[in-house]
Order: C-alpha cells, then sequence, then structure tokens
C-alpha cells in the first residue's frame, strides 16, 4: 500500500482528547472509505470506494511521551479502523515525540497535528488541492474555536489569531509577519524534514525554529487556508499565560540561532507592558489617570470586536482579559529573554520548562 501522508501526533496525559481527534480523522473523507475497508464492519458503498480510489492512503502514527496516564487502550481501540501504530518514549517533550514519530513514517509526507485538535471533514481535500496546484515542499493551516469550546477558549482562540492582539503573527489571511507554519497543524516533505535534521532540541519554539530551517536550505512553504483545525489550546488563562511568556522568551532565541526574523511587530507586547508600567507610575502622581483611557477604549474594541467573531456573549465577555494575557504574557516573556541574554550575557533563555504540556 502506498502511503501517501504520515500523520504524526504527540501525546502526554490526553487519551480523551486523542480519542476526539482519531474519531474526527475517521469522518474525513479520505478515511471513511479507508475505514470502511479495514474494519471489517461490512463491504464499503460505492461512495467510500470512490473516496478510497479517490484520496491518498495515510497512517497515523501516536508518540506517547511518558505519560502517565496512557493512551495505548485508545489506539487499541482506533486500530481496527485504520493503520494506526502506537509508540512510547521516556518523556522528552513534543519535538523529540514528534521526531520519534518521523523516524518509522513510511508516507512521503509528514502531517503533524497537537493531540488537543479536530480535524473537520475536508482537509485534506484542501491540503490535495493545495499541492497540486502549487509546487511546496511544506505547509501548514489556521486554527478555529468549535461552537462546543468553553468562553474562554473561544476567548483564547481570539487572542491567539486576531490582528488586533497581534496574534496575526501566526499566519492567517491576513498577516503581520512571515508566514511559518506551526506544529500543531504542519505538513513537510520527509526528505526535507530528514535533510534539515528534524525538529531541534529547543524546549519552545522549536517549530519556527524547523521553519525557518527549512526556507533557509530553500524549502518552499504556503498556508493553506481551507486547511484548518479545531484547536482547544489552554482551559484557563493561567495556563495561556505561560504558554505565550514562553513564547516571548523563545522569539528573542530564535532571533539570536535567525537573526532578523524578529521584526517590530513582536515588540510591540512589550510596548504595551512598559505602557501599562508608565500608567501605573502615573497613579503616583495623578489620580485622574487619563492613560488609563486608551486601555479601556482598547478593552471595549476587543469587547465588540470579540463579539463579532465569536457570536457569543459569554466568550466576548473573556476577550478583552485573554487579549490582555496574551499581550502581557508575550511581552513581559520577550523583555526577560532580552534581559537574560543581551544584558546578563546568558546563551539560552527558558522559564516554565517543568513540563513540555502545561
Amino acid at each position: 500500500m502506498t502511503i501517501r501522508y504520515s500523520i504524526i501526533i504527540p501525546v502526554y496525559n490526553r487519551p480523551d482528547e486523542l480519542g476526539e481527534l482519531l474519531e474526527s480523522l475517521l469522518k474525513t473523507r479520505d478515511l471513511a472509505g479507508l475505514a470502511g475497508r479495514t474494519a471489517g464492519a461490512g463491504k464499503a458503498s460505492t461512495s467510500d470506494e470512490a473516496a478510497v480510489a479517490d484520496g491518498p492512503e495515510w497512517e497515523v502514527i501516536v508518540v506517547e511521551d511518558g505519560s502517565s496516564v496512557r493512551s495505548d487502550e485508545v489506539c487499541r481501540a482506533y486500530s481496527g479502523s485504520m493503520e494506526l501504530r502506537y509508540l512510547y518514549q521516556e518523556n522528552a517533550g513534543p519535538a523529540a515525540a514528534r521526531n520519534t514519530g518521523a523516524k518509522s513514517a513510511r508516507g512521503e509526507w509528514l502531517v503533524f497535528f497537537d493531540s488537543d485538535c479536530i480535524i473537520p471533514p475536508g482537509y485534506f481535500d484542501a491540503v490535495n488541492k493545495a499541492l497540486e496546484d502549487t509546487d511546496i515542499d511544506f505547509f501548514g493551516g489556521p486554527d478555529r474555536a468549535s461552537s462546543e469550546f468553553t468562553s474562554t477558549q473561544k476567548a483564547i482562540d481570539y487572542a491567539m489569531t486576531s490582528f488586533l492582539t497581534t496574534g496575526g503573527i501566526r499566519g492567517g489571511r491576513r498577516k503581520l509577519d512571515t508566514y511559518y507554519p506551526r506544529s500543531f497543524n504542519k505538513g513537510i516533505r520527509k526528505l526535507a524534514f530528514e535533510d534539515v535534521g528534524g525538529f531541534s532540541g529547543l524546549r519552545f519554539g522549536e517549530d519556527l525554529d524547523l521553519s525557518m530551517r527549512l526556507m533557509k536550505a530553500g524549502y518552499r512553504s504556503a498556508l493553506v487556508p481551507d486547511a484548518w483545525v479545531y484547536h482547544k489550546r489552554r482551559t484557563n488563562l493561567k495556563k495561556f499565560f505561560k504558554q505565550v511568556y514562553n513564547s516571548g522568551m523563545a522569539r528573542v532565541v530564535l532571533n539570536r540561532l535567525h537573526p532578523g526574523t524578529m521584526k517590530a511587530v513582536h515588540l510591540l507586547p512589550s510596548l504595551f507592558v512598559l505602557y501599562l508600567l508608565a500608567a501605573l507610575i502615573s497613579l503616583l502622581f495623578s489620580s485622574e489617570g487619563i492613560f488609563w483611557y486608551p486601555v479601556g477604549i482598547l478593552a471595549v474594541i476587543l469587547f465588540i470586536d470579540g463579539f463579532r467573531s465569536t457570536g457569543d456573549i459569554g466568550a466576548s465577555l473573556m476577550v478583552p482579559p485573554a487579549g490582555f494575557v496574551q499581550l502581557c504574557g508575550y511581552g513581559i516573556g520577550l523583555l526577560h529573554s532580552l534581559v537574560l541574554i543581551h544584558v546578563l550575557g546568558r546563551s539560552r533563555a527558558s522559564a516554565f520548562e517543568k513540563n513540555f504540556y502545561k
């Protein structure tokens, strides 16, 4: 059997989420036919047979990264419905788990999903069309919030993707910076992946580092707007703060490894943090608080745009705090990393490393 796509999923203590991801893969057009053929559930329908004939053959590789709550039973439940392999390694982080999966992959393309993603029907239709229409070596797609997500998850999704919170630097139809595919939704030709040595040993920002190394090696990338996924992300603002804080710290490290990749837009969250600090200091000299008016106006704009985007009043109420966490977390992390590396002369900067996944 010819394998075109090897879908690689690192997982850590998330068997339930992994089950949802695998179930969503079964519902895509390509796997619908494959499931009917391999699960022994009876003869596939004519439409299913056509789906198999038209769609690519693929495999799923789940890499358990030292979990205490394993996903082997979940994988066993789905192994009869798809070409699925379950691998286990001692905890080393998602980048190492992705490399482990890539080593055993048989496909021409490696497709990486995070375990907290849900793949909508038509995802691979969009990928197939992009690969037919363009000559590329790696690609990425956007993420969205499902209507079933909590208000906090919807607000975090908004903060991570909105132009107003500099979420546009992640890539989308309206971009603020060069588009670098991220590992929660990323496809790479296996030959290109092996040529640059796969993911590096960076704790954070390793997906951007891989995209930058691929570009330096002359490989071509593209955003595939219609190849989007539902991405659950963090479930509360404390976890979200840690995530974006580490992203801010990683940006300085990435610029040291790849000079010139940090743009002016990446400094905007830090400028926002410095403005808030100045506004706090101003209260020592004046009780009017006029410096806080722009902050209030921004909160109102975020609320209005959040409601326009989500159509959910609960989520829109959470958008301003999520947006401020996004800006402050990223901005403080970047400032901290700048001090550690460029003032104190550290060779590296990192935080919140005790667990890769929290």
